[in-house]
């Protein structure tokens, strides 16, 4: 954890070169500002027909940590939205949701 999931506008969907890109853009925030182990973050992009709202939602996942406070999650949030914006010109809106760790049953 954590997990980053992005709907898009179907209509404004990036190329794949540019999720390439924004999904290492995520990687390295998730990993860096985060301290997240590599092989727990996942970032998965999902095709919507928005109805109303911002052309991207993002809803970040993540296990709460003593070092991912409040201002931590702040910087994490402006910096994904930088990223967003810049890969594909779209704003988001940014949702995180923390969880405590005998909260969270995962496999795999």
């Amino acid at each position: 954890m954590p997990n980053v999931t992005l709907f898009i506008s179907q209509a404004k969907m990036p190329s794949e070169e540019t999720l390439t890109t924004l999904t290492q853009e995520c990687t390295a925030l998730c990993t860096d500002l985060l301290g997240a182990a590599l092989d727990k973050v996942h970032i998965i992009y999902v095709a919507v027909r928005p109805g109303r709202g911002h052309p991207v939602f993002a809803e970040i996942q993540f296990r709460l940590e003593v070092f991912r406070t409040a201002s931590v999650m702040e910087k994490f949030m402006e910096e994904i939205g930088d990223s967003i914006k810049r890969n594909t010109d779209l704003s988001a809106r940014i949702r995180c949701f923390g969880y405590p760790t005998e909260n969270i049953h995962a496999r795999n």
